[in-house]
């Protein structure tokens, strides 16, 4: 079997699903430490998410 045909029959990988609900808590703006590092995830007006360093 070639590696190809390995990578295709592999099962796929889950990847983590949350709720922005639940990652928000009910907030507008939460900070996330990464590395040393604070990051703010933010709901804008028009109900987007950005993510700032």
């Amino acid at each position: 079997m070639t590696t190809l045909a390995r990578e295709q029959t592999k099962a796929p990988i889950s990847i983590p699903r949350l709720k922005s609900k639940e990652l928000m808590q009910h907030s507008r703006e939460v900070e996330i430490e990464h590395e040393g590092r604070i990051y703010r995830l933010r709901v804008t007006q028009l109900n987007k998410l950005i993510l700032t360093a």
